[in-house]
């Protein structure tokens, strides 16, 4: 069952299943004991109950589980070069200082030319909203 539980724990990374993994590493030795099966049942579901209770919070907190950082999240604060003029009702595109071409929206709905250097204002799925540069 150990084997199983990483083997099962390795695909998903949800930190699920690595307890009952963990559980099994008792009920090895506990196995050779001749104790019957449904008590060695039994303190393997305690034993992995346990765990997870006591123990997966704080693991989750530690490795920052299910918090995929992505290069759209880095983004507000940045400047950006317009490529394509935002004009009313219309959406342009913005080259970052990584060569990346984005869509942008204008935050205050205005138009912005052809070449401007821009602040990225807020991040809206993939489309950036942003906002002229004050020399």
């Amino acid at each position: 069952m150990l084997v199983v539980f990483v083997v099962i724990e390795a695909f998903t990374m949800s930190l699920t299943t690595i307890w009952a993994a963990l559980s099994s590493l008792p009920l090895i030795f506990i196995a050779k004991t001749g104790l019957p099966f449904k008590w060695q049942l039994l303190i393997f579901i305690l034993l992995t109950l346990l765990l997870i209770i006591f123990t997966r919070p704080f693991a989750v907190k530690k490795l920052k589980l299910g918090k995929d950082k992505t290069n759209v999240n880095n983004m507000e604060g940045q400047e950006i070069l317009v490529t394509k003029s935002i004009l009313q009702f219309q959406k342009g595109e913005a080259k970052s200082k990584n060569g990346v071409i984005w869509t942008v929206t204008s935050a205050d709905g205005t138009e912005i030319p052809e070449n401007t250097v821009c602040i990225v204002t807020k991040v809206q799925g993939n489309t950036l909203e942003i906002k002229p540069k004050q020399n």
